[in-house]
């Protein structure tokens, strides 16, 4: 079984980034950033971790306003560095462990937390700056992430008391995962800071002391304050260290201090903290109990004949071929779709597999490969296709012979303007 080894606190300021992307490593005015890191990979090391579980917050560069939510998880292979404005930084991407993240959003969500899913995105300083302080003279951390993003900047956010059982739900999803791995739970954010308006360069160092005091020894008293407590206390960005309280409450109660450092430079009080984790082996007969919580809900859909249940695996597997059908939506895809398709196919990076798949229109090999109904709906819609025929399709019959099996013989489309009246005089 996978086992939490421990806890790790990190700020991830783009200040990090830059020292580490700037070789600052010997400037006295920089330098304890670099130390306290060293602390962080050291016992990284140690612990033979293999896994970090990573706690963050995008800066409204992967994520916009215009669809914002509480908890995403990533549930990728690879996670490329963004472009945050001047262009991504030159650091190695991340490697993500599949299986883990699938395991744990299944978790998540049997545990009745709302969550959403990422891939094919990339990451921003807010994993990046504390991640890339994982490597050393020998090259990048050899390790696997699963990131988990925290929808912090635009109110409403999750409460500290949501953040903290937000903890407890994930110790049970990682201590279920079959495969044997060593995972740390990595919190980055904070400590202290505002970034905007009057109160720019806000610091609380006396804050951030008995903070990370109270996280080790009583987390009650933090889970059970108010974001406005923690944005007067902390600053309104620094509000963000609740997220630290997803990490200590998946640690237990017990918990030994192995290195604890500040440092308030210019904006941000760049903090680095490690915690062993004292729990012993979880419990077999409750690790087996939640394993079947988490499969009960689609227990025997699988198996169920003709139908191919959209699953994390069967998403990732195919993003590329589902990206560029739901393309479609954009009118100058479509007019290339129509009127191109080899190139753009081509430029799109499909496989010969895939071109086939779409160009001889395939409609039940592609549900079988992993390609959703929802972006074939919409690939039929520009053929001028109806919803009717694909269907019949599926079931390798003629149009009339499916239709005969419905009470009154239709055909519709999702398709507008001229189109769906060529699909509605067909």
């Amino acid at each position: 079984m996978a086992r939490i080894v421990g806890g790790i606190g990190a700020s991830h300021s783009p200040t990090i980034g830059f020292a580490k992307d700037t070789g600052k490593q010997s400037d006295p005015a920089w330098q304890p950033i670099f130390e306290g890191f060293d602390a962080i990979r050291s016992w990284v090391h140690e612990k033979k971790v293999e896994v970090l579980f990573m706690i963050y917050n995008d800066h409204i560069t992967s994520f916009f306003l215009d669809h914002y939510s509480a908890y995403v998880l990533g549930i990728d292979d690879v996670y490329l560095p963004a472009d945050e404005g001047g262009g991504p930084r030159t650091v190695s991407p991340a490697s993500g462990h599949l299986g883990l993240s699938q395991h744990i959003g299944m978790s998540l969500v049997a545990d009745e937390f709302d969550m959403s899913f990422f891939q094919g995105k990339p990451v921003d300083h807010g994993l990046l700056s504390p991640l890339s302080m994982m490597s050393d003279a020998n090259g990048p951390w050899p390790g696997k992430v699963v990131p988990l993003q925290v929808g912090v900047l635009q109110l409403p956010i999750p409460s500290a008391k949501r953040m903290w059982k937000f903890g407890k739900a994930l110790r049970r999803a990682i201590e279920s995962y079959p495969e044997n791995l060593n995972v740390a739970i990595m919190a980055t954010g904070g400590l202290s800071h505002q970034v905007h308006g009057e109160r720019a360069g806000f610091l609380n160092e006396a804050w951030d002391a008995e903070f990370l005091e109270l996280l080790e020894k009583q987390p009650e008293r933090l889970v059970n304050m108010r974001i406005a407590q923690y944005a007067e206390k902390a600053g309104m960005e620094g509000s963000e260290v609740i997220m630290w309280l997803i990490m200590r409450g998946a640690l237990s109660d017990k918990v030994q201090l192995v290195h604890k450092q500040t440092y308030a430079p210019s904006m941000t009080n760049i903090a680095t903290l490690v915690f062993d984790d004292l729990g012993g082996e979880p419990d077999a007969a409750a690790v087996k109990a939640h394993q079947e919580h988490i499969g009960f809900e689609l227990g025997g859909a699988a198996a169920l004949q003709g139908t191919y249940p959209f699953t994390h695996s069967r998403s990732h597997a195919n993003l590329r071929i589902n990206r560029f059908l739901h393309a479609l939506v954009q009118p100058a895809h479509r007019a290339r779709f129509v009127n191109d398709f080899e190139a753009l196919a081509t430029d799109h990076g499909l496989t010969e597999e895939e071109k086939d798949l779409i160009r001889n229109r395939k409609w039940i090999e592609m549900i079988r490969r992993g390609v959703i109904f929802f972006v074939l709906e919409k690939m039929a819609a520009v053929l001028g296709v109806s919803n009717p025929e694909v269907y019949a399709a599926f079931r390798g019959e003629t149009i009339d012979q499916f239709q005969a099996t419905r009470k009154v013989s239709m055909k519709y489309s999702v398709a507008g303007g001229e189109k769906l009246k060529e699909i509605e005089h067909q």
